[in-house]
């Protein structure tokens, strides 16, 4: 609308109206009814009179009255000239009382000013009408002014057309995309996770890039980024897909070097071009370990305790969709106070520096914000991404950005007690004797009689199905966590037992008195696992 009233005043009228549907209808929705008209823009300007200036044109702060809204009647004069499409003179018969009808009874032209009404019609239908205004002391509108009034119309139209579609594909889109972004990131045992998300500039604001977090068995925890490649609601939908199966895939617990070979086959049964890169990395607070697979991404950088900022060498891989390659992990070490940084190629690359230059760029960011807090302190994190997004200048939002950061806790090998029980019927009485002995040396006799009992059952579920020896883990930090092991893939279900039973009650007490409880499918077996609240934090 802008750019038809710069065009038209004062060149070819004094005052232009520009009327469209309220609400505007987008693509081939149907519009709602009534018909209504509101003035969305109204331009007039005139010859400033000043003396000893030259005569200029000034805005002019009295524009032509007309009514704000119009409901426009069926078969009345007004849907009848937009009906015709064309543009008509404001003095013919039709006209004068379609202009009443636009501009309100109340409302009528002065005398002397000439009006042509233009209905504008986009792809589709009518969406509103343009009023061009000429005063008397200018020459009329001639026949070939319908013709330049029937242009100006046209193009308006569709452009409008085309910005409303096209602003409503973009809404729809980032969306999409904002919805299937986690809303929340998990607080797993031993590491803490910020992250961040900017969209791409107006120009291409809709990508495909994503994070997760992911808990895993063992109190692992799969850190994910990924960047789908396009700028459109499709890239948002396959991102959404690729995230969900990335979900999937990491509920059975499989290596990183398979999740990213089974996202490559998901990609290509999507169809032809659809393709991603991807960081999939699994941390084990136990071990201090990461286990790190590839998928075209650009490497992790990380940030250690005493703040030298190391790339991490990761062999690179293909790009998710490519097919038929295959992927290689690396585990590395996760010393506690480290913190890793996962991100998208929108972060490190623009057009006014390549991805390699961008990379050095974080890691020299990264390691003078660490020298900022001294050498035995680590960056807060939520604090260390919104450095690491400053580092952003003019010319470098091409693309969209996400980013993750990991801070490594750890668990400390004192917090940590583990043993193996043979599948016999002595197996619970001896998991309760060990928990015993290690909650009094944790200084948590209080939760004994809790944990005795919830171990009992669970144990005694594992026994029944397991072949070879079950697992039993237990884990202090702000939780007290206790999990168990088996080979059997079969889930535990909670269930209501009737009065008759002898069974059937064991995950009923679980479930009433820990904090929280769940089990997981492994690839070879399951892990049953429950928490309880320490004194300290209850």
């Amino acid at each position: 609308m802008l750019g038809l009233c710069r065009a038209t005043v004062p060149t070819f009228s004094d005052e232009i109206l520009v009327y469209l549907r309220d609400p505007l209808p987008v693509g081939d929705e149907r519009p709602v009814a009534p018909f209504v008209l509101r003035l969305r823009r109204t331009d007039r300007l005139r010859l400033s009179d000043l003396e000893g200036e030259e005569l200029v044109l000034v805005p002019d702060p009295d524009p032509t009255p007309a009514a704000e809204l119009c409901e426009v009647r069926s078969g009345g004069a007004l849907a009848e000239v937009l009906r015709g499409v064309r543009p008509v003179f404001g003095d013919s018969a039709a006209a004068k009382a379609a202009l009443t009808e636009l501009l309100g009874p109340e409302h009528p032209l002065p005398g002397g000013l000439r009006a042509v009404l233009a209905p504008l019609r986009g792809r589709r239908r009518v969406i509103g009408a343009a009023v061009f205004l000429r005063r008397p002391e200018r020459a009329g509108f001639e026949p070939n002014d319908l013709l330049v009034a029937a242009q100006l119309a046209t193009h308006t139209a569709l452009g409008i057309d085309k910005a409303v579609l096209y602003g409503r594909e973009a809404y729809i889109a980032d969306e999409l995309q904002r919805t299937m972004l986690p809303d929340s990131l998990p607080q797993p045992t031993g590491v803490k996770l910020a992250s961040r998300y900017l969209p791409a500039a107006e120009t291409a604001r809709v990508g495909g890039d994503w994070y997760d977090a992911i808990p895993l068995p063992g109190s692992r925890v799969a850190l994910v980024v990924g960047d789908v490649m396009g700028h459109s609601m499709t890239s948002a939908a396959i991102m959404g897909q690729l995230r969900t199966t990335a979900q999937t895939l990491a509920g059975l617990d499989l290596p990183p070097q398979e999740v990213l070979h089974h996202l490559d086959e998901q990609a290509q049964r999507l169809g032809e071009n659809r393709m991603a890169t991807c960081m999939y990395a699994v941390y084990d607070p136990v071990s201090h370990r990461i286990t790190v697979a590839n998928a075209g991404h650009p490497p992790p950088i990380l940030l250690h305790l005493g703040g030298r900022a190391e790339v991490l060498r990761v062999p690179p891989g293909a790009p998710i969709g490519v097919g038929g390659v295959d992927f290689e992990a690396v585990e590395l070490d996760a010393p506690a106070g480290a913190t890793l940084l996962l991100y998208t190629d929108g972060l490190v690359e623009s057009r006014l520096r390549d991805v390699w230059t961008g990379i050095e760029q974080l890691r020299e960011r990264l390691a003078a914000t660490a020298q900022l807090t001294g050498p035995d302190h680590s960056p807060p994190l939520e604090a260390l991404c919104d450095d690491v997004l400053d580092m952003l200048g003019p010319g470098d939002r091409d693309d969209d950005i996400a980013l993750l950061a990991a801070r490594f806790d750890g668990i400390a090998p004192s917090d940590v007690a583990y043993w193996f029980l043979d599948p016999e019927d002595a197996a619970p009485g001896r998991a309760r004797r060990l928990a015993r002995r290690a909650l009094a040396r944790w200084d948590l006799e209080e939760l004994t009689d809790s944990v005795e009992l919830l171990i009992s059952e669970v144990v005694t579920n594992a026994v029944r199905y397991a072949e070879r020896p079950v697992t039993l883990r237990l884990l202090r930090t702000d939780v007290l966590r206790c999990e168990v092991g088996d080979d059997s893939p079969q889930l535990p279900r909670q269930r209501r037992a009737r009065d008759t039973d002898e069974g059937g009650r064991g995950l009923f007490l679980v479930n009433r008195l820990a904090r929280r409880w769940g089990a997981t499918r492994l690839s070879g077996g399951k892990v049953v696992w429950f928490e309880l609240a320490t004194p300290s934090h209850s």
